[in-house]
């Protein structure tokens, strides 16, 4: 399927359409909601999610393709860095409040807390962005499954941990951009974007888990029983 933007926003995040019969869609959810595909039972795969900075982004993949800003249907000037205080949505950033309403909120989080979102076999949690600053290896289980939330390069990851507990390990580095973690058995584990590959046996891999980079309102409105991570006290 081809998606476009609709211009309609539900709880504050946009509706997309499908060229093909011009069925709404939600974002976030990837399932379709108004017209001839909705009801259906479709559902879209939800995908990892990367957000980091391109100093480190193309350290590590330094063969990596940039959509360009010279889009020729807006001027480049509209592609500022977020932080640049005349870049578009400056402001709203900077705002506490949401541009449109959105009814379903809470309080345990500011509104616009960045997190990392996970729901894993029915179960949702979300993980706040400065809480994994501080804690780059997070050792969790989420739905009946272990994980493992790395956070190297600005950006988290998340991964299965097949029933092990990891550490960082540190890298090759900063000229490699390759990263390491180390698990109880003291087996060396490369951070890839796909996976966990061990160094000592790279036919062991474990897999990336579907994630999403969001503002704890967004997160919330459409995970209203979600938990949110807190770090184990001393």
């Amino acid at each position: 399927m081809e998606f476009g933007t609709s211009g309609w926003l539900y709880q504050s995040n946009k509706l997309m359409y499908d060229r093909g019969t011009k069925t709404l869609w939600h974002q976030f959810l990837g399932e379709p909601v108004v017209g001839e595909l909705a009801s259906s039972g479709i559902k879209l795969k939800v995908l990892p999610v990367t957000l980091t900075t391109w100093d480190d982004w193309v350290l590590a993949h330094p063969n990596t393709t940039v959509l360009d800003i010279q889009t020729g249907v807006y001027p480049s000037g509209n592609y500022l860095a977020e932080e640049h205080p005349a870049s578009i949505y400056s402001n709203y950033r900077r705002s506490e409040e949401t541009m449109f309403p959105v009814p379903e909120r809470s309080s345990r989080l500011a509104t616009k807390s960045r997190v990392l979102g996970l729901t894993l076999n029915g179960q949702s949690r979300a993980y706040p962005e400065d809480v994994l600053t501080q804690e780059p290896v997070v050792n969790d289980s989420l739905g009946g499954m272990n994980l493992v939330v790395v956070t190297v390069g600005g950006g988290s990851r998340a991964y299965r941990a097949g029933g092990r507990n990891f550490i960082f390990a540190g890298d090759e580095g900063r000229r490699s951009g390759t990263k390491f973690l180390m698990d109880e058995d003291g087996e060396r584990w490369e951070i890839t974007e796909d996976a966990l590959v061990g160094t000592d046996s790279p036919d062991e891999r474990l897999d990336r888990l579907p994630s999403r980079s969001s503002y704890w309102f967004g997160w919330y409105a459409f995970h209203p029983a979600t938990e949110v991570y807190q770090p184990e006290l001393p």
